[in-house]
């Protein structure tokens, strides 16, 4: 059993979506030391840094480890030791899926997974705790299954769409900014979720 509560994001070259979720994460849950947040793409630009203009958006909301971010591809080892996968679009989300069957019930996009955040109920919280040791990694492993779980009630999308984050990659300064729009609220949902799920706990 790993020591952390893992969170891999996940876009497609690496380089713009995903990165800016990952350290968004990261930056929003850095004084929790048990979860740790890594990105990758399925099909990665190898070794590239975070596309400049996206470099741009980061530093717009405040990020400041920018510089050390290096494109990684999605492997089925990386996605297996992973305890919950945030994809930016069904389309990713199928493809992590296709690779590692394994992780099926650990994938959400991450839009799709903020709704359900945002539909989960302090009492069904407690309850997925239940008698948990005082433990963030316990707690939060617990909350992803009741999270999951929870997936058949949610009402489908009138714009399937919406569950997808916009691809701003080699666009202008403007997709990139609406990107961003649509990816922030969903983080905050995240992070709102993980701190409700470990309340209480140093």
């Amino acid at each position: 059993m790993q020591n952390s509560f893992s969170i891999l994001t996940v876009c497609t070259g690496n380089i713009c979506r995903s990165p800016l979720a990952q350290q968004l994460l990261a930056e929003q849950l850095w004084d929790i030391p048990e979860i740790s947040v890594s990105s990758a793409g399925t099909r990665a630009l190898v070794g590239e840094p975070m596309f400049d203009v996206t470099q741009q958006v980061a530093r717009s909301y405040g990020v400041e480890d920018i510089d050390s971010h290096r494109a990684q591809q999605v492997t089925e080892r990386l996605l297996e030791s992973s305890d919950l996968i945030l994809t930016m679009t069904r389309d990713h989300r199928r493809a992590v899926v296709e690779l590692s069957p394994r992780v099926t019930r650990q994938v959400f996009t991450i839009r799709e997974f903020a709704r359900l955040a945002e539909v989960t109920t302090d009492e069904a919280l407690a309850s997925a705790i239940g008698q948990e040791e005082d433990s963030p990694i316990a707690r939060l492993r617990a909350v992803l299954k009741a999270v999951t779980s929870g997936r058949s009630l949610l009402s489908p999308l009138a714009d399937p769409t919406e569950d997808d984050v916009i691809d701003p990659y080699k666009r202008e300064m403007e997709v990139h900014e609406a990107s961003a729009e649509q990816l922030t609220p969903a983080i905050d949902a995240v992070v709102s979720l993980v701190r409700r799920s470990v309340k209480g706990i140093g």
